[in-house]
């Protein structure tokens, strides 16, 4: 993490802690959390949105002080203002400033809901910074007085407003302290790489020009120093005589793009001549877009200090200094750096070990630094599996808890947590601890390597040694017989890339078993040792019966051998018995003629066929089977419930709406 000397840093020490910074992810959020972390360590970064994140990963920020909250979870935003505290908190998390960001009940869901769940959270005690937007004005964006009419001109602006009404509501009737900042543009280290600041001087500094709109739009540009320094001001300037109103966060100086890229050519003494209008204008391009900074000024003894150009040359020094080809832009563009991994358990009277298991997956991902998802299925266990679920989901937006309607098994109930997964990798673990969270790190990084599939290898089982030998035998006889190639001693815990998850599930076959439809598939797979553990709780629901069940349903779903074995046998036991028939001829009527005609030699013969021919229909019944399950085309489960958070699915059209959102993800 970048060291920097703050003009006012001594007024960050003075905030009153713990601070909350919502939305740390994103651009202003992470630089406002990086500085106020430089100086004191009860800062705390706030996300949710795993597209974003690559910044606190780049800026290292300790796992600890990273907090995975859900804002439009009540229960999230309670359950992290429960154990932390804050009595400070700036909330930059939005939805909608971007054209890319086009989904209009998320831009309100995020903006007003969730902004309404954090002032519920807060009491008069804190302090809440809040970040507006410039577009609020609108149509109305020459220089207005914070006391000129807003005329917002898209849902976002529409949404900001409405979250700024909202703070006025709070401050004047539950007495909160709070302030709307609205901002204009912004442009610094951290800032989007396709937006204009950052992209105009990466072209500098090659002697190039980006692609450019009408010379004629015009902006207010702040650097993101002074924007961190409006935060701050704001948070110890806050009382009852201003809380509640909306501040204009600019320099007051209107800029045309002709102006900027001047500017930038005299500051990288560029001789390149600009192309305008080589980009067509976007529908909040306007030509008088600037703010009045009085009220700032005059109320939070704030104003902007940078100017543009020193703003250009320390944007440009950023880059320099943190890589910016080689770390930023990578970082930026390839979203597997800072991947989402689910984690799905299948649970079968596993009520005492799935809150260690999730204390134990949590731990690893937060030291992983990946965004996680944990999705626990309750295969219709017979404890009190359900509520420990919903107790995990009540205070984790992140878990998912899922319900059979009877126990289907744990291939099914794998299945059904990847038809509803959105990580980009999935991990597939037993719910009795025996596949350890803490080899997840070694998947991870066999999948950042490439490999699509990495399963774990059970080198040694903490088991008697005959058993053991039983699973290592069997093993190997089934990688000889299967027409694949199924890796030995590998179970279903593994980590698989979110295509291979795809096409796993689209497999129509009603009974499934996936470490061999696994190998099935192909991509790139390897393998990683471990250590297989005894069960942490209770007694294993596996026993003699159910493990050679087992070893049958792996047998006939990927191995013809048994057919082919009776092939075999029957072509070598028709040829035994012709042999068998000439040598009694032979021995008759040459060899020896006073032979005994008796029955053992037809009673062996015929217990031996019969034998045979009963072993040859069981095999071909086994087949059968199989052929009259997968045309009944039943489905591999079926849910009763699914718990996501706060939110609770119990209708069959409320569950299938709920996969159908998940699969566009």
């Amino acid at each position: 993490m970048s060291q920097q000397i703050l003009p006012y840093q001594d007024r960050i020490l003075q905030l009153k802690g713990p601070i909350f910074v919502f939305g740390a992810s994103g651009f202003i959020g992470a630089n406002l959390f990086d500085q106020i972390f430089q100086l004191r360590k009860d800062c705390y970064a706030l996300t949710h949105d795993a597209t974003k994140a690559w910044r606190l990963k780049l800026l290292n920020v300790p796992v600890e002080n990273v907090i995975h909250c859900d804002i439009l979870s009540n229960n999230s935003v309670q359950g992290i203002f429960e154990r932390y505290k804050p009595r400070t908190i700036f909330n930059l998390a939005a939805y909608g400033a971007y054209s890319k960001q086009k989904n209009v009940n998320l831009t309100y869901e995020t903006n007003v809901n969730g902004t309404v769940n954090i002032l519920e959270n807060c009491t008069p005690e804190t302090v809440y910074i809040h970040a507006g937007s410039s577009s609020e004005y609108g149509f109305n964006c020459t220089a207005p007085k914070e006391t000129d009419r807003v005329e917002p001109n898209s849902h976002y602006a529409v949404s900001k407003v409405s979250a700024a009404y909202m703070l006025e509501f709070y401050a004047r009737v539950h007495g909160l302290k709070t302030l709307n900042l609205r901002l204009y543009s912004i442009y610094g280290g951290w800032e989007e790489p396709d937006r204009l600041i950052p992209r105009l001087v990466e072209e500098a500094q090659k002697n190039t020009l980006p692609p450019l709109v009408s010379p004629d739009i015009s902006r207010d540009f702040v650097y993101i120093d002074d924007c961190v320094e409006a935060f701050v001001q704001a948070a110890l300037k806050v009382d009852k005589t201003i809380s509640g109103r909306s501040y204009n966060i600019a320099t007051g100086q209107k800029t045309t793009m002709r102006e900027l890229v001047d500017e930038t050519r005299s500051t990288f003494a560029l001789t390149i001549e600009p192309v305008w209008g080589s980009m067509g204008n976007r529908q909040w391009d306007l030509s008088d877009w600037y703010g009045d900074p009085a009220a700032a000024h005059a109320d939070l003894d704030w104003k902007a200090r940078t100017p543009l150009t020193v703003g250009l040359r320390k944007t440009a020094d950023w880059q320099l200094q943190n890589e910016y080809s080689a770390r930023v832009l990578p970082a930026f563009a390839n979203p597997t750096l800072n991947p989402v991994i689910t984690a799905i358990i299948a649970c079968y009277k596993d009520a005492q070990a799935i809150p260690f298991m999730y204390d134990r997956l949590v731990k690893t991902f937060n030291e992983m630094k990946v965004r996680y998802e944990i999705i626990f299925v309750n295969d219709n266990s017979p404890d009190n599996q359900e509520e420990v679920i919903d107790g995990i989901c009540a205070k984790d937006p992140n878990v998912i808890g899922i319900t059979h309607s009877r126990n289907f098994g744990s291939q099914s109930a794998f299945l059904s947590g990847m038809e509803i997964s959105t990580g980009d990798a999935v991990v597939l673990m037993d719910g009795d601890l025996q596949d350890p969270p803490e080899i997840i790190p070694q998947f991870y990084e066999k999948w950042q390597k490439g490999f699509d599939v990495t399963y774990g290898v059970r080198v040694q089982r903490e088991m008697p040694p005959h058993v053991h030998f039983f699973y290592k035998t069997f093993y190997r006889l089934f990688k000889k017989m299967s027409y694949i190639n199924i890796p030995v001693d590998a179970g279903d815990f593994s980590m698989i890339d979110q295509k291979v998850v795809r096409e796993l599930v689209a497999l129509p076959e009603t009974e499934q078993f996936l470490r061999g439809l696994r190998a099935w598939v192909g991509f790139k797979q390897t393998g990683v040792d471990y250590v297989r553990p005894e069960r942490m709780f209770g007694v294993s629901t596996n026993n003699w019966t159910k493990n050679i069940w087992w070893a049958k349903k792996a047998i006939f779903s990927f191995s013809f051998a048994p057919l082919e074995l009776m092939s075999y046998a029957g072509f070598i036991l028709t040829g035994l018995s012709l042999l068998g028939i000439m040598w009694q001829i032979l021995a008759k009527f040459v060899f020896f003629p006073n032979t005994p005609a008796g029955l053992s030699t037809v009673i062996i013969l015929v217990m031996l066929f019969g034998g045979i021919n009963l072993l040859g229909v069981s095999f071909l019944g086994e087949y059968i089977s199989k052929i009259f399950e997968e045309t009944k085309k039943r489905p591999k489960f079926i849910r009763t419930k699914v718990r996501k958070g706060g939110q609770l699915y119990k209708t069959a059209s409320e569950i299938r709406a709920l996969v159908d959102a998940r699969k566009t993800k």
